[in-house]
């Protein structure tokens, strides 16, 4: 079986660095977006198991990269975390009504992350 797939979109570099860094070593399978166009066009491509998603982006916002994914039936089973700043409760619903697996606000323990990952997509045995 192959490794999952994780999408990070994000346009703040340390933290792309450091999730891709964990991912990596928990031996999952890593791809990069920088922002939502980059996300849409990655994410018509590869069948990702898990997107982690940032809301606040320059061009196409987290909300709209989720919307998209839910709309695309080849995709259903992807779940999407959003890691956002935005922690209002009203930011938190709009997540969860576009169509989000999970909804972690910023700063967030990245420990934790990799145990929400692990808890969605099942436990990876890294190499």
């Amino acid at each position: 079986m192959s490794a999952p797939q994780v999408l990070i979109v994000d346009d703040e570099p340390n933290i792309v660095m450091s999730l891709e860094f964990l991912m990596r070593k928990s031996g999952y399978g890593v791809s990069i977006a920088r922002n939502g166009t980059e996300a849409m066009e990655a994410i018509g491509q590869t069948p990702f198991t898990v997107i982690l998603l940032d809301v606040m982006m320059p061009d196409v916002d987290g909300y709209q990269v989720c919307q998209y994914v839910r709309q695309r039936p080849d995709r259903q089973d992807t779940k999407v975390i959003f890691l956002s700043a935005k922690s209002k409760e009203a930011d938190i619903q709009k997540g969860y009504e576009v169509g989000a697996d999970l909804y972690i606000s910023k700063p967030f323990s990245t420990r934790q992350l990799m145990e929400q990952v692990r808890a969605l997509v099942g436990r990876v045995q890294p190499i």
